[in-house]
């Protein structure tokens, strides 16, 4: 039996019975295609966009200094760490890598970031509560593909968490109704 034997894919039938190699070999065909240099190339640009943004937005509430931090200062070091991995994807990550191609499945961040985005415009205004809740609720819901149910429960009980957490326990000065 010559290697290539091995590491050919099972016919289908329960994982279990796989061997490691069967597994992997599966695992590999059933894989997206790789991004290549070009498109890791673009996302590395656009993290370090995002990064830049972020460090000249988080300049203007103010940085103050590690013992007396103004609202900017963790922003401004997340986004720096954002920037500087954006820029080191360009130039360890622009032989094309293991990156995978981007797909209808890739839409679904920008689903998830666009309701964070809401959650942020609302929370100022109606509390963190709501749009928190909603904001579980359709990530579980619709991205983790959660049942109802079980989305709805794990929405209320994440959300009471922070609630007693960060409001009851910590006293923090987050905009809420309650």
């Amino acid at each position: 039996m010559n290697e290539t034997t091995n590491l050919t894919p099972a016919p289908a039938g329960r994982e279990e019975d796989l061997t490691p190699e069967q597994l992997a070999a599966q695992w590999e065909s059933e894989a997206p295609r790789a991004a290549g240099p070009v498109a890791n190339l673009v996302s590395s640009a656009v993290a370090v966009v995002l990064g830049a943004a972020g460090l000249i937005l988080s300049l203007r509430l103010g940085l103050g200094t590690p013992s007396q931090p103004q609202p900017g200062l963790w922003p401004f070091v997340m986004s720096l760490v954002i920037a500087v991995l954006g820029l080191a994807q360009m130039v360890i990550g622009r032989h094309g890598g293991d990156g995978e191609k981007f797909s209808r499945l890739s839409w679904l961040v920008l689903f998830g970031t666009a309701t964070l985005v809401g959650l942020v415009a609302l929370m100022p205004v109606i509390g963190f509560e709501i749009p928190s809740l909603l904001l579980c609720f359709v990530w579980m819901k619709f991205l983790g593909g959660e049942s109802w149910r079980s989305a709805a429960l794990y929405s209320v009980l994440v959300i009471a968490a922070f609630y007693g957490i960060f409001i009851l326990g910590l006293g923090t000065t987050i905009p809420h109704l309650f």
